[in-house]
């Protein structure tokens, strides 16, 4: 029972967090459904199973059984994954990234915003994303210009703060 507890809290904080991110870049509407797949039993019943508090319970679905069925699950529906924007290369005859649509990238920056709000708690600095993002192998997976588009959203993040970022990602948001 507490790992239902525990997992409900978890991720309806960080939606919360998401959803007061979308709402200050303009996309109130994507944070209001951001991430809802999560309360789907196909997502949270594994994420309640293997929930630990430290760290991610598809990671625990992946040791068990060699794969996370609920992060299949959830990338396949959420727009603002990278992982959603591949496709079959009729040219190369391979899966390749495809480049993300700004206003989803926009949710993945205030996801990725809350995330680490969520996981590093107090130690959380405007920086935190940023440094994530860059110890990480995600900009490998991603289409060149989403990851150049992501890194410089993350380095504003950085330097110029919260306010401006923020700001900035409506202004380009309204030109969409």
């Amino acid at each position: 029972m507490a790992g239902v507890i525990g997992h409900f809290r978890t991720i309806t904080k960080h939606r919360h967090k998401v959803i007061r991110n979308c709402f200050r870049c303009g996309i109130l509407w994507q944070g209001l459904r951001h991430d809802l797949s999560k309360y789907s039993p196909t997502e949270f019943i594994p994420g309640a199973r293997f929930y630990t508090g430290k760290k991610s319970p598809t990671e625990g679905e992946r040791e068990s059984y060699g794969y996370s069925r609920a992060w299949m699950h959830h990338k396949g529906r959420n727009r603002h994954h990278y992982e959603y924007w591949t496709d079959y290369n009729p040219k190369t005859r391979e899966m390749e990234p495809v480049e993300m649509p700004f206003k989803y990238l926009a949710e993945m920056f205030c996801d990725r915003v809350a995330a680490g709000m969520i996981y590093n708690g107090k130690n959380y600095t405007d920086s935190s994303p940023l440094q994530y993002f860059e110890k990480g192998k995600a900009k490998s997976y991603m289409h060149p210009n989403t990851a150049q588009e992501l890194e410089l959203l993350l380095r504003m993040l950085a330097d110029k703060g919260e306010d401006e970022t923020f700001a900035y990602i409506k202004r380009r948001l309204r030109k969409y």
